[in-house]
């Protein structure tokens, strides 16, 4: 058990903005950042450090910054967020959370609804805040579903949010990287050649080819992602939907289709949940 003698004034601040987020006044990073360091110095809390994901959903706790948050739980004593649906947007992951900050004597604090966690009424208060954030993040998700499912079928448009290796929006329309380009035709050469994923990579960092983060390491999976994505032939993907697109391709469709042939007699689990190890219509 912590030794509850020691006075516990470390605060450790969570900051969190989504896609959907970004354009929303009052969600900024340094919005959020600012005001946090403001409400601790009125508490007489001293900062021990700053977790931010950015461009993460708080659907899921699978998010970097969050992960190492709760690693280093030994370094901190109170983790305050801006709001709670900064921290979780499901109840299910908030509950653990919770559970998890209570066996280690560790505080939460959400500044902008004043909860305390101390006493039964906060949590309780709380725990019924979250699910009506639940239910409200489950409602957008739901609209955005159907809209983005009219617009597929009408095809018109980039449904989502990253753009992917090779590509990038410019003037509301999705173009070619040409250096990024370039990359991608060789990594269908090479694969139709005989070379495994492995040594794609190798030749990749060999050749200090970054990938589209601007990092050096490359992984099977990334190579995987690249070669079986239809925008590479002009087409775009949503769910069951695939249409042609206003985009120059970077190979033809009989290359997309054979690699994706390759790919799925070679080695089936890198694309066992990829629905693009389906051919293109020719």
């Amino acid at each position: 058990m912590p030794d509850l003698s020691i006075k516990k004034n470390r605060a450790v601040l969570y900051i969190r903005v989504s896609t959907e987020d970004q354009a929303k006044e009052g969600y900024s990073l340094s919005a959020q950042e600012e005001r946090l360091k403001a409400y601790c110095l009125a508490k007489e809390w001293n900062v021990a450090n700053t977790y931010i994901d950015d461009g993460y959903s708080g659907r899921s706790d699978d998010r970097p910054a969050y992960r190492r948050m709760m690693a280093d739980m030994d370094s901190w004593d109170i983790l305050v967020v801006m709001k709670m649906d900064r921290i979780h947007r499901n109840s299910k992951n908030f509950t653990t959370m919770m559970e998890n900050l209570n066996d280690n004597g560790k505080e939460f604090t959400s500044m902008q609804e004043s909860f305390d966690t101390t006493t039964a009424m906060g949590r309780f208060v709380m725990d019924i805040i979250q699910r009506i954030a639940q239910l409200e993040s489950e409602q957008i998700g739901e609209r955005v579903y159907i809209g983005m499912l009219q617009k597929a079928k009408e095809g018109t448009g980039w449904l989502g949010f990253n753009i992917p290796y090779g590509f990038e929006i410019e003037n509301d329309r999705i173009v070619q990287v040409p250096g990024e380009a370039a990359v991608i035709r060789l990594m269908y050469e090479k694969y139709i050649a005989g070379s495994s994923l492995s040594e794609i990579c190798d030749h990749l960092m060999n050749n200090n080819i970054l990938t589209k983060k601007g990092l050096r390491k490359w992984e099977k999976k990334t190579i995987s992602r690249i070669l079986s994505n239809p925008l590479n032939c002009g087409y775009l993907h949503w769910e069951e939907i695939i249409y042609k697109g206003d985009i120059q391709a970077i190979v033809d469709v009989d290359t997309f289709n054979r690699v994706q042939r390759l790919m799925k007699r070679g080695d089936p689990t890198l694309i066992e949940n990829n629905e693009m190890a389906e051919s293109i219509p020719a």
